[in-house]
């Protein structure tokens, strides 16, 4: 190598051998073209002859240089450098709505206006329906009816339980007293009975001592004596048939037995009663029922009438956004539960993207992102990511990821295409070499450096990377010299020549 750097070396006399003359002569201003003389013509062709030599000396050089095996090969080299870098995804993805609202209608009224069509923008507090007025308040005035009927319906219930109830309740104490009626006055009767009954035997017994006296005394009774007994015997029988302790047992027989008759009505009366009673009030589970029943028909009144004077009001936007479907006319009769139309948010915005699986495991929730729509810049944070893969329309396995615009505003379109970055690490003071140095093998990752003209290979472990640096975190210290471009000729151990690049 030396040799052929002399030999370049030795072409630079050439022009140091030129007469002092013709040096000065080059300088001066040009003058009109002279016919040359022999001596002149002589030193021109000298000096083309050493030109020509020198160039074929320099060809030579090269020609060594990289065609002998034992001359140094030249490669390009980058000094390993400290610095900050930042990894990012860099992909794009469609705008939309974290938040949408589907208006249903509440009551069931006729459509009066519809101020706004599907693509329109609207502000929080915007009418997007009205309903139409006069029908509202018919509406109304039916169901102020209707939750006083249902209120009278109650009302009327409970007082014909109430009623059931009470002739309950009456039959059976008045069952309790007429039994024990009942039996007392059956008691007395039976005791009436037995007086009366007592009585005539007594009278009975009476006469019929009497006849037997006359019968076995008749030949030693005197004649007075026998109409004497005679008489009493006829006394007894008038007695019997009109004594006075016995037609009183009688009468007060007769009003006792009226007395138990009535009772006895009474009490199939009362029996009647309490039957037809227990028959008709209500079960406890029908009380509730009941009352169930009533407060759900309460509360319906009250929520008909707060709809509908709450539509009053019509549908109006709860939060800036886009009506992205209109879904009735005007004049057409809404139904309870109809779909009205549907509101995007443009407040909470955000981009939907898919992330392959070689950038999966970069990726994270709360990372920071730079959203472009429209030329215009959004700060963004990665919110959400699917926990299922899809498959893309190249039949690849991508995961949906959601980023969310932190600072929308009234220039964000839904349904356009937007740019993403995505911050997914960032290193400071890291040591940093082109992409393009680093190489792999079936031992790993790897460079090669220049150390002291020859090309050695250094096992690497590398960080993270952007688009043209990538860290190394062990394998490389700051200042080496790594070949930038790698080829095939290239072997660790031989001899190189660094080029330094900048």
């Amino acid at each position: 190598m030396e040799k052929e750097m002399d030999a370049v070396k030795e072409i630079a006399p050439l022009e140091e051998a030129k007469p002092e003359k013709e040096k000065k002569k080059e300088k001066k201003p040009k003058k009109e073209k002279k016919p040359l003389d022999a001596a002149t013509k002589k030193k021109r062709r000298r000096i083309i002859i050493f030109s020509v030599a020198g160039v074929l000396i320099v060809a030579l050089v090269v020609k060594n240089m990289f065609f002998k095996s034992e001359t140094a090969a030249f490669v390009a080299t980058t000094g390993a450098v400290s610095g900050e870098i930042e990894q990012t995804i860099n992909t794009s993805g469609t705008v939309t709505t974290e938040k949408s609202k589907s208006y249903f209608s509440e009551v069931s009224v006729k459509i009066g206006s519809i101020p706004v069509s599907a693509g329109d923008s609207v502000k929080a507090g915007d009418v997007l329906i009205s309903y139409d007025a006069d029908e509202l308040e018919k509406e109304k005035e039916l169901a102020k009816l209707k939750a006083q009927s249902a209120e009278g319906s109650y009302l009327n219930s409970v007082q014909g339980n109430n009623e059931k109830l009470g002739d309950l309740k009456e039959a059976n104490v008045n069952l309790e007293v007429l039994d024990q009626q009942i039996k007392d006055t059956e008691a007395y009767i039976t005791n009436l009975n037995n007086k009366i009954e007592k009585k005539k035997s007594d009278l009975s017994y009476f006469a019929t001592l009497l006849q037997i006296t006359l019968i076995e005394e008749a030949d030693s009774l005197t004649e007075d004596e026998r109409v004497e007994i005679q008489k009493q015997v006829e006394l007894n029988r008038y007695e019997q048939e009109h004594n006075k302790e016995i037609q009183g047992w009688q009468d007060e027989l007769e009003v006792y037995n009226k007395m138990l008759s009535d009772y006895q009505e009474y009490r199939s009366e009362m029996k009647s009663q309490k039957s037809s009673a227990d028959a008709g009030k209500m079960t406890a589970g029908a009380r509730e029922e009941l009352e169930a029943e009533n407060q759900t028909k309460e509360i319906e009144s009250a929520g008909s009438l707060e709809s509908l004077e709450k539509a009053e009001s019509g549908v109006v936007a709860e939060f800036d956004g886009v009506v992205t479907e209109v879904n009735v006319v005007e004049g057409s009769s809404a139904a309870v539960g109809e779909k009205l139309l549907k509101l995007d948010s443009t407040e909470e915005v955000m981009v939907k993207i898919s992330v392959t699986k070689y950038d999966l495991d970069k990726i994270a929730l709360g990372q920071e992102a730079k959203v472009t729509i429209a030329s215009r810049e959004y700060e963004g944070k990665v919110s959400k990511i699917n926990k299922m893969a899809e498959t893309n329309n190249s039949g690849a396995a991508v995961v949906g990821t959601e980023i969310e615009i932190l600072n929308p505003d009234s220039d964000v379109i839904l349904g356009v295409e937007a740019k993403v970055v995505i911050s997914t690490a960032k290193e400071e003071n890291a040591v940093l070499i082109p992409v393009t140095a680093v190489n792999v093998d079936m031992n790993g990752d790897f460079v090669y450096v220049v150390e002291e003209g020859i090309l050695v290979k250094k096992p690497v472990v590398t960080g993270i990377s952007s688009d043209t640096m990538i860290q190394i975190v062990e394998g490389l210290s700051e200042g080496e010299q790594v070949v930038t471009e790698v080829t095939a000729a290239l072997m660790e151990g031989m001899p190189v020549m660094a080029m330094p690049q900048q």
